[in-house]
């Protein structure tokens, strides 16, 4: 990060470090793009196994990892404040903070995971696909964990384009196992969906040896010394990135797990309607990680000029985030409508499941819109380190309109199914009304309270 001047030159620095944000993000999710593709050209019960396992497994990991990512803003503004010493300790701080969420989730999922699919109403093969699966990305919990906290570390420091790079080396390592054990390849045995899982996992562990080695070699991470000392558990610091990020985790958590409570509910209906929807939430996601990518330059950029006491910069950053994330849903909004058909097919061969996700993906069209303010929005808040009413307003969004309006229409109209994804629709608007009141507010308060110190 840079100090700048005009438009013009925070334009350009903004794209420096969204453009790799972008890609990383992009090339993560398309892991779970391709989990769900590839196990979709088995079979659909194995479509809809993995569907349910990553329905389950999603608002968790997004959930717990938003609380990392408390480190980013913590990072950035000790960085615009040019307090380099304090850095390391943060970063040891939130590895430690990984490592024992990792172990909680771990033993959480041992004792919960039966009952919460025998609460379902799976078919016996769909159940035991989602099981394994689950069982299979547990293994890749720790080290996915850790990586997330290193990001933030390289991202924080507007080294965005070295994230990049580690995930782009992940990627084919992803797909090569995912081919070699979901299809029984070259010796290999044939896991079908289960082996995406496992071919995750063994991701997760090659990603952390890779970022480890960069921190530790490459500049200008090595003159920070993250492993030179090592630390005990400082309750003090874990309070500190717990107070941002528990606030930020739980908003993410509202909102992913709003899709995985429809993806459970939908186990009403039958084995095609959960393949269908699974599959165009799956690319609605994939489209997601447009606006997420900005929300999180964003979050950069603004505790930045926070850190540094120029909150006129923040402002102006925050508004050109939100102008490209807007211009970008709109283009994939457009994109979405026309090659409808073209989509829907990438996941299935299966004609009936290809019209049902034809479907569901005009309403995806919607999702675009709403979440090209809400993220940016989201992120710019998290630069301002304000978290609350952020969090707050993701409960009410997806847990109070959004569920239960979605719960009513699929149940008592004739929109079946669909009824969800309307519901959801009316969640996300409300919230990205909601929070561009916030923002405006919070940088309104803070110019004023700047012009009276």
């Amino acid at each position: 990060m840079n100090q700048t001047s005009s438009v013009r030159q925070k334009l350009r620095q903004l794209l420096i470090i969204l453009l790799p944000i972008l890609v990383t993000q992009l090339a993560l999710y398309a892991m779970s793009f391709f989990d769900t593709t590839m196990a979709g050209h088995v079979s659909p019960d194995d479509l809809a196994g993995v569907a349910i396992g990553v329905s389950i497994w999603t608002p968790v990991n997004t959930g717990l990892s938003g609380i990392l990512l408390a480190l980013t803003p913590i990072i950035s503004q000790l960085a615009g404040a040019k307090e380099k010493d304090k850095v390391p300790f943060k970063v040891i701080q939130g590895i430690l903070l990984a490592v024992f969420l990792s172990i909680v989730i771990i033993v959480c999922g041992i004792f919960l995971l039966d009952p919460i699919l025998d609460h379902m109403d799976l078919e016996s093969h769909v159940r035991d696909v989602a099981r394994r699966f689950l069982i299979a990305i547990f293994i890749g919990i720790i080290p996915l964990f850790v990586y997330n906290v290193l990001r933030c570390f390289i991202d924080a420091l507007g080294q965005t384009r070295v994230s990049m790079m580690i995930t782009l080396c992940a990627l084919p390592i992803n797909v090569g196992l995912n081919y070699l054990l979901i299809f029984g390849k070259f010796g290999f045995p044939r896991l079908g969906g289960v082996g995406a899982g496992y071919a995750s996992a063994i991701t997760y562990w090659c990603i952390v040896f890779i970022a480890v080695f960069v921190i530790h070699r490459m500049k200008p991470f090595a003159d920070y010394h993250i492993f030179k000392r090592l630390y005990g558990v400082s309750f003090a610091a874990w309070k500190e990135q717990l107070k941002i990020g528990v606030p930020i985790g739980f908003s993410i958590f509202f909102e992913t797990s709003i899709f995985a409570a429809v993806t459970l509910l939908m186990s009403e209906f039958d084995t095609a309607t959960i393949a269908a929807h699974q599959s165009a939430l799956n690319f609605a996601s994939f489209l997601y990680m447009v606006p997420l990518s900005i929300a999180m330059a964003l979050t950069i950029a603004v505790g930045f000029e926070v850190g540094a006491k120029r909150l006129k910069d923040a402002k102006t950053y925050s508004y050109l985030g939100i102008s490209i994330a807007v211009i970008m849903g709109m283009l994939c909004a457009i994109g979405l409508f026309i090659f409808n058909e073209q989509v829907a097919s990438i996941y299935t061969n299966d004609s009936h499941v290809l019209q049902l996700t034809k479907h569901f993906l005009i309403y995806a069209i919607f999702f675009q819109l709403s979440d090209a303010v809400a993220a940016p929005i989201q992120g710019a808040l998290r630069g301002y380190k304000d978290v609350n009413i952020t969090f707050i307003l993701a409960f009410v969004s997806y847990w109070i309109i959004g569920l239960p309006s979605g719960i009513v229409l699929a149940k008592f109209t004739s929109f079946g199914a669909f009824g969800y994804w309307i519901g959801l629709i009316s969640g996300l608007a409300f919230g990205a009304v909601c929070l561009s009141v916030r923002l405006a507010r919070v940088q309104r308060k803070d110019i004023e309270l700047q012009q009276v110190i």
